[in-house]
């Protein structure tokens, strides 16, 4: 493992490499909504229902779950290099996302090349995480805040490139799979684990049990699941909303892509809004603070989904940038909750953990959307996992050990 040399926090190295692996985060996240991006296009070809389609999306949630828990069960972040992981596995996820326009012929071959992107990503993403952590302690909520919002605009970039591409979809996933292909090249070439990084781990699969059984460690999982429930249903399931009400209205679906692009990407924003107040105020009180508003913004659109599209835009827009700002304080709260040689496990484990449950909610929204629409009932669905977010936050405040986050800020 590469450990830098001691560096001040606040140093030019220091954010010159947060800076390159935040443009890395989001250019290797690309791939994750691609199928999403271009679901109209794919059931059309592949004459799909929308519950069928989104099993590309699903395939992609069940690959990283079982990445992370490999991961996590095998302390793989703690005890190999996190850079070369996070660059050998975005290669990875560019090959299988380029296969699913190369190769794949229907529903079945798909979901499997899905899976395999989830897989790679889950090589990603935690230790991207991580490697944020090791060039900042002070800072280290806006530092998570910057991977999170990379994720967000990365996650957001296909539909981005379908509204610019306007062209069928596996130009679309091929633009997606060589921005994976470019981050991984970046890390490589600029990006190394900083001076707060801990020696390698010695191999402790138990240690991945911590997450359920240390208190601290608990809550912020649980404040983690409450967000999860939301975020993602609604990151895979507002772009076919939107393009439903743009065609209701006689629109071009280019612009339901484009406003797609930026009620998720708006987030990004956000995120690091987050990150700044969570620094000054508290992880537990800005996460619970974010959950309130991206709760009653799930609430409001469920109550005007037969609105004007003026009227809509506004407040999925609010959403997006709430439903997102929380994300990175509940990676910092485990970083500083955890010991510090397991903190990969730790971060990977909890990922792990908040995306199984993302499988459960980006399939129920399905069933709903199937059977009616039923929008209303859908989006007052997933504002149950801000309100369980919230009591968990707010629980953890009064923890003895929450004095250990953002220097005694809870």
């Amino acid at each position: 493992m590469t450990i830098s040399p001691p560096v001040a926090e606040g140093g030019v190295r220091q954010w010159r490499c947060l800076t390159l692996l935040t443009v890395a985060v989001l250019l290797a996240l690309a791939p994750w909504f691609s199928a999403a991006a271009v679901a109209p296009l794919i059931q059309a070809e592949w004459q799909l229902r929308a519950g069928a389609a989104a099993w590309l999306t699903l395939a992609v949630q069940l690959g990283f779950v079982a990445g992370t828990l490999v991961s996590g069960v095998l302390n793989i972040p703690d005890r190999f290099d996190a850079s070369r992981l996070f660059a050998l596995s975005a290669v990875g996820a560019a090959l299988t996302t380029a296969g699913l326009a190369v190769i794949a012929t229907g529903p079945l071959d798909g979901a499997v090349l899905r899976f395999l992107t989830g897989a790679f990503l889950a090589g990603v993403y935690p230790p991207g995480l991580k490697l944020a952590a090791t060039w900042t302690r002070r800072r280290r909520g806006l530092a998570l805040s910057l991977i999170v919002g990379a994720l967000t605009v990365g996650s957001a970039s296909p539909h981005l490139v379908r509204a610019l591409l306007d062209a069928s979809w596996r130009p679309v996933v091929l633009v997606t799979a060589g921005l994976a292909l470019a981050a991984g090249m970046l890390v490589l070439g600029g990006v190394r684990q900083g001076p707060f990084a801990a020696p390698p781990a010695r191999f402790n699969p138990r240690f991945a049990l911590q997450i359920v059984r240390a208190p601290g460690l608990r809550l912020a999982t649980l404040g983690y699941l409450g967000h999860q429930w939301e975020l993602y249903a609604m990151w895979a399931w507002v772009p076919l909303f939107l393009a439903q009400v743009v065609a209701r209205e006689g629109g071009e679906p280019g612009l339901a892509a484009g406003l797609a692009f930026a009620v998720i990407a708006v987030g990004g924003g956000g995120a690091v809004l987050g990150g700044l107040v969570a620094d000054r105020v508290g992880r537990s009180v800005t996460a619970a603070g974010a959950m309130a508003v991206s709760g009653s913004a799930a609430i409001a659109v469920a109550l005007l989904v037969d609105a004007r599209l003026w009227v809509l835009v506004p407040i999925l827009l609010v959403w997006g940038i709430s439903v997102i700002a929380d994300s990175a304080q509940f990676s910092a709260a485990i970083s500083e909750l955890s010991p510090l040689e397991y903190v990969g496990t730790a971060l990977t484990m909890q990922i792990c953990i908040g995306f199984l449950l993302t499988f459960v909610s980006i399939h129920l929204l399905g069933v709903l959307v199937d059977s009616g629409p039923h929008w209303g009932a859908a989006f007052g669905l997933l504002a149950l996992g801000p309100v369980f977010g919230v009591v968990s936050m707010l629980a953890l405040r009064r923890r003895p050990e929450a004095v250990r986050m953002a220097g005694g800020r809870r």
